[in-house]
């Protein structure tokens, strides 16, 4: 077969993938760099191709960037599908070639519309986003594995956007950063973005590789020991598309013990443990009758999928990804704008595209310290849900306080924008992890988790596709009326619409979500009796 050469031996469950796992990052870190790369050079790119007034390169930029995600949703439960026939191992390797493919159009495009065609022809091709989640859980048969395993791709996916904009930037227009090693009058000359997005290509060239000798076929009716039967009634799990929130947040799927974070959270319900630990002495007809009446209820409970309290949540997610996906377009955007001297908030902080690429790879560090570290040790000192309230009041301030930064005196600017930079990922990464909690939480019955997971999915790729341009629109709109805080200040308005809905969520009393790291997680599987695992997770209304 032209895609997968053929698995001669089986995996031991006894023992952790480490090796396929590893080539599976390696696939997985291909999106989140093909994501990110562009972003500290697209507003400069479209200042490149001269499309529009010097005001709408704002706008432009954000279509660039939104293009990549939209097609991809458009597209992803086709590959996830397609993964059931042919398998995941075949998708996977089709997708990171698209995404290859479509750096290489971006880097030698001679215009907008060619640029445009590349970035919507990767997200097209690119199928890996729900077929990797699957794989992981396919890779993993022993629960004590799991929370290692499952704490690898939010990994991988933090350490692609910090490698991401690092390539982005340092390495735009190198005639100008580099002239004595790149001329003017050559190729780089004429393609003065294909660099990065070559270096790129290469890195994902390498994992395509590695993924067409080393990584084994997961999907668990195509081993070389299964049937034609097996195919064709098989119980494998379609891949979904993952709920997604701003650029540092990795895709997780609710229908899995996945919430883009690398901790364990397990969600505790009292009354089924009340009503497991009463033992009262029945006739049979009583338990019949009370077994009867206890099912009709679970029936009605079930039939509720998208309730008032999850319809609420998965709003709020879709605010929060809005906001947040506005704040990325616009980060690099002003800090590479030029700076006005003048009276009031007027122009950008006038850096290199070069600075800004290392800004934001030590964002993406930034990031990863927040998520690793204060996130766990925040949710277990204060709770879900009183932690949820405290970074949702204290959000809009991450927008509020970004333009005051072109105020500030240079020897105080870096000191400003890395403050600014925490300030916001404390908000924001801590965020998003407890809504896709709280959404778990609400849901009525862990069957409907699927479906849930798909509106939640689908909410955030709309706002993600609506973000970058229409905050692109107001930074141009600001420009045009020398206020360059209007595009910031309309992201702090629609965060606090967000706050305002805390009153509106129905907190689930009788469930509690203790956040665990993925170690005192396995120490707490080892603990248990041989074949026995701690439930996690599996919320129900009864």
């Amino acid at each position: 077969m032209l895609l997968t050469p053929q698995q001669s031996s089986s995996r031991d469950p006894s023992s952790f993938p480490t090796v396929q796992l590893l080539i599976l990052a390696l696939v997985r870190v291909s999106e989140p760099i093909a994501l990110t790369s562009i972003f500290p050079y697209a507003w400069k790119l479209v200042l490149h191709y001269e499309i529009g007034n010097e005001s709408d390169a704002a706008f432009y930029a954000g279509v660039l960037i939104a293009a990549f995600s939209f097609a991809e949703a458009l597209t992803g439960i086709f590959w996830g599908t397609l993964s059931d026939r042919i398998g995941r191992k075949k998708v996977l390797i089709f997708g990171t070639t698209g995404t290859m493919l479509s750096l290489l159009v971006l880097g030698f495009a001679g215009n907008f519309w060619v640029a445009l065609f590349g970035r919507v022809f990767g997200g097209m091709l690119n199928g890996n986003i729900g077929v990797i989640q699957t794989m992981v859980g396919e890779l993993v048969s022993n629960p004590k594995h799991e929370p290692r395993a499952f704490a690898v791709m939010p990994f991988v996916w933090s350490i692609g956007t910090i490698i991401g904009p690092a390539i982005g930037g340092y390495f735009a227009n190198p005639t100008k950063t580099f002239p004595t090693h790149f001329s003017a009058d050559g190729l780089f000359g004429k393609f003065p973005y294909l660099l990065p997005n070559l270096i790129c290509s290469a890195m994902l060239l390498g994992s395509i590789i590695a993924a067409y000798f080393f990584l084994f076929e997961t999907h668990p009716d195509m081993q070389p020991w299964s049937t034609q039967a097996d195919l064709e009634n098989t119980t494998a799990a379609t891949p979904l598309i993952p709920a997604s929130g701003a650029m540092a947040n990795a895709p997780a799927d609710l229908s899995t013990e996945s919430y883009g974070t690398f901790d364990s959270v397990v969600i505790e319900d009292r009354r089924a443990n009340d009503r497991a630990g009463r033992s009262v002495d029945r006739s049979k007809l009583a338990r019949s009758s009370s077994a009867t009446s206890t099912m009709s209820t679970l029936s009605a409970t079930a039939g509720k999928v998208y309730t008032r309290n999850v319809l609420v949540l998965i709003a709020a997610l879709g605010i929060y990804t809005y906001h947040s996906m506005t704040y990325d377009h616009l980060m690099p955007i002003f800090f590479q704008d030029e700076k006005d001297y003048g009276a009031g908030m007027t122009g950008g902080l006038g850096l290199s595209t070069q600075q800004v690429g290392i800004i934001m790879s030590v964002n993406g560090i930034i990031a990863l310290f927040v998520q690793g570290l204060i996130f766990p040790f925040m949710a277990s000192w204060l709770g879900v849900w009183p932690l949820f309230v405290i970074v949702t009041i204290g959000h809009p301030l991450a927008y509020v306080i970004m333009p005051f930064l072109s105020a500030l005196p240079p020897n105080w600017l870096y000191t400003g924008i890395y403050t600014c930079l925490f300030v916001r990922n404390f908000f924001s990464i801590i965020a998003y992890p407890l809504l896709l909690i709280l959404i778990k939480e609400a849901a009525p019955s862990s069957s409907h988790l699927g479906k849930i997971n798909g509106l939640a999915a689908s909410t955030g790729g709309a706002c993600r596709t609506v973000a970058s341009p229409v905050a692109g629109y107001l930074y141009g709109l600001g420009s045009q009326m020398h206020f360059s805080a209007l595009a910031w200040w309309a992201s702090a308005i629609i965060a606090v619409f967000g706050a305002f809905q805390i009153p509106w969520i129905k907190r689930q009393k009788h469930k509690t979500a203790h956040v665990r790291t993925a170690a005192a997680w396995a120490e707490s599987i080892e603990e248990q009796p041989e074949g026995q695992k701690p439930v996690e997770a599996e919320p129900r209304n009864m």
